[in-house]
């Protein structure tokens, strides 16, 4: 990723964190957690990997095609499993945004040294309305996780009943992975 190595950083960490919660997601009871849990690791691991500062790491050409060999696999995966469920368009879109960066960053020219940006090539075609999607979803995302208007009382739990979810099958920890990873896409977006 060129842009700002602070920045680059914080990308790495918050999707790298993500990344790894939903591969713990993946151990879940329920079995459609465990199946978006695995494109959600997917996509945040690699976005960690892909956000990793040019000054540390600049992969070759071909680390790029196979980045996007990778997220091209995920995105026909993506397109057969929402035929049946919806939840995975997004999956759909991520891995689509990772093919096209992967696909611009394999076609730029080697950088002699690391600075940031990328030598005034202009902005690719599809950034902006990626950048209006993932802000979109983020917002969504974040509105999503308000707490309702009126919080419930806390129920005591007596002996013999249901206990809650484990943290593992928590809906909510994983719509915050999701607007983290969003905003970590924004982030590399911005940065191309």
């Amino acid at each position: 990723m060129h842009g700002p190595v602070s920045a680059a950083w914080l990308v790495v960490a918050v999707c790298a964190g993500s990344g790894a919660y939903c591969l713990l997601r993946m151990r879940s009871a329920v079995p459609g957690q465990r199946h978006t849990a695995g494109g959600d690791a997917l996509m945040g691991l690699g976005m960690a990997a892909m956000a990793v500062p040019a000054a540390v790491l600049t992969p070759p050409r071909q680390a790029w095609l196979a980045c996007a060999a990778v997220f091209a696999a995920a995105a026909l995966h993506a397109a057969w499993s929402a035929r049946r469920d919806h939840r995975h368009l997004h999956h759909l879109i991520g891995s689509c945004a990772m093919v096209y960066m992967s696909a611009v960053m394999a076609s730029m020219p080697p950088m002699p040294d690391a600075h940031t940006g990328h030598g005034g090539a202009g902005t690719p075609a599809l950034t902006g309305p990626l950048l209006l999607y993932f802000a979109g979803y983020a917002l969504w995302a974040g509105v999503r996780l308000l707490p309702a208007a009126a919080p419930v009382a806390a129920v005591p739990v007596r002996a013999g009943s249901t206990p809650a979810p484990a943290w593992t099958d928590r809906p909510e920890l994983a719509r915050a992975c999701r607007l983290c990873m969003s905003v970590g896409m924004l982030a590399m977006l911005l940065a191309m």
